[in-house]
């Protein structure tokens, strides 16, 4: 069980980095069709743009607790 459990945690985390690199290249496809086009950005979200998205939040809090709960898993559970 355990290292089934490991395994999902391994999968749970590729998953999360391959969205991850996947919602920064839309982000940028979008941001180019767009520049042109889209009305002007308040300026304080234009000096930090990443750190204002409520997306890169999810996955820095959902990747912290994918992290905890393997590493809870690895010392609680014997082997």
């Amino acid at each position: 069980m355990s290292y089934f459990t490991m395994v999902l945690g391994v999968i749970a985390l590729l998953v999360l980095a391959t969205s991850l690199i996947y919602t920064f290249r839309v982000g940028r496809l979008v941001s180019v069709r767009k520049s042109n086009l889209d009305t002007q950005i308040n300026e304080k979200i234009q000096d930090h743009p990443y750190m204002r998205n409520p997306v890169f939040f999810a996955y820095v809090i959902a990747g912290l607790v994918s992290l905890a709960y393997i590493f809870y898993l690895a010392y609680s559970i014997s082997w």
